[in-house]
């Protein structure tokens, strides 16, 4: 299935590639950083990066921006809201929440392939207020509650 995705290049980041899916089988597309100036991104760290693009979705549908895997593992470079969301009403800047929670700095240059952003279908709820809920075998169990193995 495809949705079609509005993109819209902000002025003097025409350097920076469109995001784009890296294999046929990809789910998400990398999004790259449109940073001016190198940003260094010391442990502990949480700095929002611009992506130089605006996107419009169709209604019912969101992007969600999560981490690259290859970032993480190497880096403990994460997104920080993961999965962000970008709604369709949305029309500024798409920026990036990254955080390093690795023990080493890890620098962000411009171009630097950041995030990858997922589009997905949105289901909303009709609110409904209830006097009680049914009854489940949980219950109102939370973590743990069925033991640590």
């Amino acid at each position: 299935m495809t949705v079609e995705l509005k993109i819209h290049r902000l002025p003097g980041t025409e350097d920076i590639p469109l995001p784009r899916y890296m294999s046929e089988g990809a789910s998400g597309m990398d999004l790259f950083s449109a940073n001016t100036e190198p940003i260094m991104l010391s442990p502990g760290d949480i700095v929002m990066v611009p992506t130089g693009i605006r996107i419009e979705l169709p209604l019912g549908y969101e992007a969600q921006i999560r981490p690259r895997s290859g970032l993480a593992a190497k880096h403990g470079i994460t997104v920080v809201n993961a999965p962000g969301t970008i709604d369709s009403d949305y029309r500024g800047e798409v920026k990036v929440i990254l955080g390093n929670v690795s023990r080493q700095p890890v620098e962000i240059t411009r171009g630097m392939r950041i995030a990858q952003m997922v589009i997905a279908q949105v289901v909303r709820a009709n609110i409904v207020e209830a006097d009680a809920l049914n009854d489940t075998a949980r219950g109102a169990g939370g973590f743990g509650h069925t033991g640590a193995k």
